[in-house]
């Protein structure tokens, strides 16, 4: 069963989009890093995560832009240059309403760009058509 990849620094956004893939019977193992960096050594086994097993890229990645150390975007352009995540389904999932943010993850290879909505209600519904697509209906590359 593929892992989904939660890259979220905020520990309520994480509990939400918990609580809706279990809502939406979602039942895959979820990994969750609070930074760029460490979505990076996740994907690639390095740093913290060099000695944790390789169990193959996760099904899709949920990638908040706004993040410590390395943002989103570098993130995302990091993973589309190195031939080990370039097809990886990528999703940004954002609290940004910019159109520049979401233009910018386009054109740096984005799968999709969702905003978080800031009703708890709505912000389940979308994390739930996140995850059954990605998770369930989705064949990706590998």
């Amino acid at each position: 069963m593929k892992t989904l990849l939660i890259v979220e620094d905020n520990p309520q956004d994480e509990l939400l989009i918990r609580r809706a893939l279990r809502k939406a019977a979602l039942a895959n193992p979820v990994d969750v890093v609070r930074d760029g960096q460490q979505a990076l050594d996740w994907l690639w086994r390095e740093g913290e995560f060099a000695g944790h097993p390789d169990n193959g890229l996760p099904a899709v990645v949920l990638l908040d832009l706004s993040l410590p150390r390395v943002s989103g975007l570098d993130v995302l352009e990091r993973l589309r240059a190195d031939a080990r995540t370039r097809l990886q389904p990528i999703v940004i999932l954002t609290s940004s309403d910019e159109e520049r943010d979401r233009l910018t993850s386009y054109a740096h290879g984005a799968n999709a760009f969702v905003r978080k909505p800031l009703d708890f209600a709505e912000f389940a519904e979308a994390v739930a058509r996140i995850g059954v697509f990605w998770l369930m209906t989705n064949v990706g590359p590998a």
